[in-house]
């Protein structure tokens, strides 16, 4: 019978570990990644804003410029089939 309460006991104190351990894991979630997650996410929305904002000034330098425009996919075309070759 000791040796049933020894094991229950350890059981016991297992499952207390692995609460403490879960609740520790938690709160570095929410103190350390979270913060870091928004961020990351901010400054990603920020990107593709300047993204979107150079898109489009190089689609209006396009619609302005339509034949420098092909003129310079055909030369840039033309280096890098020169270079793959």
């Amino acid at each position: 019978m000791s040796e049933a309460k020894t094991a229950h006991a350890r059981d016991e104190d297992a499952h207390a570990q692995i609460a403490r351990l879960r609740a520790q894991v938690e709160t570095l979630m929410k103190d350390r990644v979270g913060p870091v997650l928004a961020n990351a996410a901010d400054r990603a929305e920020h990107a593709m804003g300047a993204v979107r904002g150079q898109a489009e000034a190089v689609s209006g330098q396009i619609k302005e410029q339509p034949l420098l425009a092909v003129l310079a996919a055909a030369a840039i075309g033309f280096v890098l089939g020169r270079i793959t070759r």
